[in-house]
């Protein structure tokens, strides 16, 4: 790999500031100076850059405790976004994997593996996420039974021309309850619910798959998955 690349793959540095940091002699190869930014790195050559060594990280999985009030984009908005949480290099490279509603908490996955990215998110997979949700009118009763029935066969939104895929829902209380959908249409939880005549006040996203928010996470917080928890995708 070319010096200047190298140090654009383990920085944030652009190409052309890369280029400038090696011309100045910032930048160490095996503990000598290289100002040829077209040097090849090898394995096992150890990069340094005004001191600090630099090591390529390969593929990065990680989860997030997204809190609410911060955006899942990649532009720059009206909130905070879900990338200024996280301290890494090369942060805009993370892609979101299954974003959430600005006012929405919980699970969010970031990952710069495309393949890997298409597997959780695509549409064949049918790969079941779970929320914790906070009702604004009690659900219970001959009401609560049919809204359980109605989840099941698919709902139609408005705006919609397709029903929403069966869906699971699960009350622990009057007014919050569990439920896992495999699909993600535009705040679909919400219009779900507004379907039926009832109102979302809070909604929490707990898991996607098999992997489910660390409970030792504090909002905006993250960690690196572990092996099993990439490997369940």
């Amino acid at each position: 790999m070319r010096l200047d690349k190298f140090l654009t793959e383990t920085t944030d540095l652009s190409r052309s500031d890369a280029k400038k940091v090696v011309h100045r002699g910032d930048v160490t190869v095996d503990g000598e100076v290289v100002k040829n930014t077209a040097s090849a790195v090898k394995d096992g050559m150890r990069v340094e850059w005004n001191g600090e060594h630099l090591e390529l990280m390969g593929l990065r999985y990680l989860m997030l405790y997204k809190p609410a009030n911060v955006e899942c984009t990649s532009k720059p908005g009206l909130y905070e976004r879900a990338h200024d949480l996280i301290d890494l290099p090369n942060v805009e490279r993370l892609s979101i994997v299954g974003r959430l509603d600005v006012d929405t908490t919980g699970l969010v996955l970031m990952t710069d593996d495309g393949q890997w990215n298409h597997r959780v998110t695509s549409p064949k997979k049918a790969c079941a996420k779970r929320y914790r949700v906070t009702l604004a009118r009690p659900l219970e009763g001959d009401e609560l039974a049919r809204a359980v029935e109605d989840f099941e066969h698919g709902l139609m939104l408005d705006g919609e021309e397709k029903p929403t895929r069966p869906a699971r829902l699960e009350m622990e209380t009057a007014t919050v309850g569990l439920l896992w959908i495999t699909e993600g249409r535009y705040h679909q939880v919400k219009r779900m619910f507004a379907a039926i005549g009832n109102h979302v006040e809070a909604l929490h996203r707990e898991a996607i798959g098999d992997v489910e928010l660390d409970p030792e996470l504090e909002p905006g917080e993250c960690r690196f998955l572990r092996p099993e928890e990439i490997a369940s995708f």
